[in-house]
């Protein structure tokens, strides 16, 4: 069985102390449809660069930008890389909205074969390995790590699903997705394309905590600003047979959580920012609608035309405003239209 061995050090009780804070201010604030767009679309450009930069991929993020805005039919597997990997962050997102998200050996097969596509071939691509595989150090040009044997990956894996289930009660959440990154890059299940497949593995499993803004989020930028430190701390050197129960998560977790922390900054930060702008500031007939709305539980445009001296365009003009700040909502329609806090 799966028996991790680490420590709740001092950084990390304080990494999810301000984790925590940050996720549930993101969580009951309310930003306009326009602001959240723009963020999910800057959110996917920066994932699926860092997370492809991070394996060596050469494409610099204005050239991401431009070849996720044109989706080009003809590609270079560079290009196809970053494709896959945001075709793979659309899918998660819409999936993550229709029920709830069940991580197992099925969906980590699912996404791995979007983002290998058209790179590997069919016999290899959703599937595990039936090959050993090195990790090899390009810089000193010598294999690093031995993973496990093939024949051991499917028992391995199902050992850790089996912990995640044992401990999501009494374990944190950031916790458990940190061990499970870790794990998964310890095993190698594949061939390759591991390490993307992980980082958006770890996006379900953030989900799970309660991020409700997890398509704002790409800490794989955190990762990919020290790709260097990055592969230090959740890789392992030697033959796993050897290490295995040596293997201490406690560093990888502080690193780990860090990630996290300075990206939700970044959003926050992003955000706070986004939303103060004169779009967004709420004006003297805005705070009308909604104090009347407090009030008496909803309002009419008629009954708003007693109380301003607004033409009708423009009322309406201020009610769109506010539906798409996300602070009313409409119900009905036509002359039976009335307007509720969302």
């Amino acid at each position: 069985m799966f028996n991790p061995q680490y420590q709740i050090s001092a950084k990390i009780l304080a990494n999810i102390k301000r984790i925590s804070t940050l996720i549930y201010d993101l969580n009951n604030r309310n930003f306009s449809k326009v602001v959240l767009m723009d963020l999910i679309q800057r959110a996917h450009e920066i994932s699926a660069h860092a997370s492809t930069s991070i394996e060596g991929n050469p494409l610099p993020l204005t050239d991401v930008k431009s070849l996720l805005k044109s989706n080009p039919k003809h590609v270079r597997d560079s290009e196809r890389e970053v494709l896959n990997y945001n075709k793979a962050l659309t899918w998660l997102d819409g999936f993550a909205k229709k029920k709830d998200v069940q991580l197992d050996l099925n969906l980590i097969l699912d996404i791995h074969k979007l983002v290998v596509k058209d790179l590997m071939s069919d016999s290899q691509c959703g599937k595990i390995r039936k090959e050993p595989v090195f990790v090899n150090n390009p810089l000193i040009r010598e294999t690093i790590y031995w993973p496990p044997d093939h024949q051991d990956v499917n028992g391995l894996m199902k050992d850790l699903f089996v912990f995640l289930d044992n401990n999501k009660v009494d374990t944190d959440p950031l916790i458990l997705a940190g061990i499970f990154h870790k794990q998964f890059v310890v095993i190698h299940p594949f061939v390759d394309g591991n390490g993307r497949t992980v980082r958006l593995t770890t996006k379900v499993l953030l989900r799970a905590m309660g991020l409700d803004t997890f398509n704002l989020f790409s800490f794989e930028n955190y990762y990919n600003q020290n790709v260097s430190k990055y592969f230090e701390r959740v890789g392992v050197k030697g033959n796993y047979y050897d290490i295995c129960d040596q293997i201490d998560f406690t560093f990888w977790l502080e690193y780990f959580t860090d990630g996290i922390l300075d990206e939700l900054l970044r959003v926050s930060d992003v955000l706070a920012k986004k939303s103060i702008t004169p779009k967004t500031i709420l004006k003297e007939h805005h705070k009308q609608i909604l104090d009347y709305i407090e009030k008496n539980d909803f309002i009419t445009d008629k009954i708003y035309s007693t109380i301003t001296d607004r033409a009708k365009p423009t009322r309406n003009q201020d009610f769109n405003h506010l539906i798409d700040l996300g602070l009313i909502e409409m119900v009905g329609k036509g002359k039976a239209t009335i307007y509720r806090l969302k």
